[in-house]
């Protein structure tokens, strides 16, 4: 599949960048500082910490916006407030759209 980003966008220490991955069944992201090439933080809707909180999600667009509220929570206890979002090629709607509503919800200024 070819990649259809426009620019490539980087991460600061200020403006980390915050990376989404959507499989078939699954939804993983990540916060990266490019600057210092150091993950910030990393969630995946299968890991024991979003496992609790994802239960009474029916439906894979729920669990993505929920992780997403878990995610913006999580960041703003490293004191990551600003993003820069990056949607890795895939286009600005289902899941990724909704995990991104997630982290606006919970905090996160893209």
């Amino acid at each position: 599949m070819p990649n259809k980003r426009k620019k490539i966008v980087k991460g600061t220490s200020e403006k980390p960048r915050l990376v989404v991955y959507r499989s078939n069944r699954y939804i993983h992201a990540q916060l990266v500082d490019d600057s210092q090439n150091k993950t910030l933080l990393g969630f995946y809707d299968k890991s024991k910490s979003a496992a609790a909180t994802l239960k009474s999600a029916k439906t894979k667009s729920e669990r993505s916006h929920a992780l997403g509220k878990l995610f913006a929570e999580e960041a703003k206890k490293k004191k990551v407030t600003k993003i820069v979002f990056d949607r890795n090629g895939y286009i600005y709607h289902g899941r990724v759209k909704a995990f991104a509503e997630g982290a606006r919800e919970g905090g996160l200024v893209f």
